[in-house]
């Protein structure tokens, strides 16, 4: 399992009957999680005293119904800053448990870099959301690419990583459907020393186009390695749907990545630390490959 325990302002505070107690800065949320299905006792006294509080309808979707929070406010990892705001279907900008998938490929384009100081390794980061994978990246010298279908999300990570003093780092904003995108970068010859994949169980991309991962997730991979380089750093995908496993992931990568030998895969659980019992809360999966020996060009 792959889990982060270096946040200051973050903290799973407690987990039970469906429900996350959260510290998101000085600010304590509670939201639905399906993967909470035990109805332990709610211990930590913070339950009684959330500023924000989210709670799915019958009918579907859900609301805040306890807001007493500000419109936004910023919390930090490591050197990097982000922007939060409570957003529609209980989200707030930003999943803390990707922090460990962070600081992976962080040490690989950093020792990339040391070794290579005239070149600045290329990260394509596709279904980006808020650009924390992008300002991680950016952040240790790589030049990304930042792709995601919705407008207002990339705006968020230009925010971002303004708050974390890149606004004038080498990442280049594309507002598109991933897959066509990958599709053009094909045809223009484009190539990629990382890859960055966290797409969503369902979607719809700028015009329409539907997206389920499982019925999508093996194509757009035969597509997504064709723009890797010659020798690749590091090739991570990311999963939050149930059906589809760390491992059947990492079969998908193995299968069609020409470089797969070349490397090593490590599949596992994202999970956070729940500080009112002690366990491991998990928090969706990941396939890594990353190339073995040294990185020259």
């Amino acid at each position: 399992m792959f889990i982060n325990k270096d946040w200051n302002e973050y903290e799973l505070l407690d987990a039970a009957a469906g429900e996350r107690l959260e510290r998101w800065g000085k600010y304590i949320l509670i939201r639905p999680d399906p993967q909470i299905i035990w109805n332990s006792e709610r211990r930590h006294p913070l339950w009684k005293k959330a500023d924000g509080v989210y709670r799915r309808s019958k009918s579907g979707g859900g609301s805040w119904v306890v807001s007493k929070m500000p419109e936004h406010w910023d919390i930090g990892y490591r050197d990097l800053t982000f922007r939060l705001r409570p957003m529609g279907f209980k989200h707030t900008g930003l999943f803390p448990e990707q922090a460990v998938n962070w600081d992976w490929f962080s040490a690989i384009i950093r020792r990339s870099v040391q070794e290579n100081p005239g070149y600045k390794p290329k990260v394509l980061n596709l279904f980006a959301y808020t650009g924390g994978a992008t300002a991680a990246a950016a952040k240790v010298g790589a030049a990304v690419c930042h792709v995601d279908a919705s407008k207002g999300m990339v705006n968020a990570a230009k925010e971002n990583l303004r708050l974390s003093g890149l606004e004038n780092a080498p990442v280049r904003y594309i507002v598109d459907d991933c897959r066509k995108f990958v599709e053009r970068e094909i045809r223009r010859g484009n190539h990629y020393d990382g890859v960055i994949m966290d797409p969503p169980s369902y979607g719809r991309g700028p015009g329409g186009e539907v997206w389920k991962l499982e019925e999508c997730a093996y194509d757009l991979l035969q597509l997504v390695v064709q723009i890797l380089t010659e020798k690749p750093l590091f090739f991570l995908i990311n999963s939050y749907t149930t059906g589809l496993s760390p491992a059947s992931m990492g079969y998908m990568l193995m299968d069609l990545m020409p470089h797969a030998a070349s490397g090593t895969l490590t599949t596992g659980e994202l999970g956070l630390p729940v500080t009112q019992s002690g366990l491991i809360l998990p928090a969706g999966a990941s396939a890594r490959w990353e190339r073995s020996g040294g990185n020259e060009q």
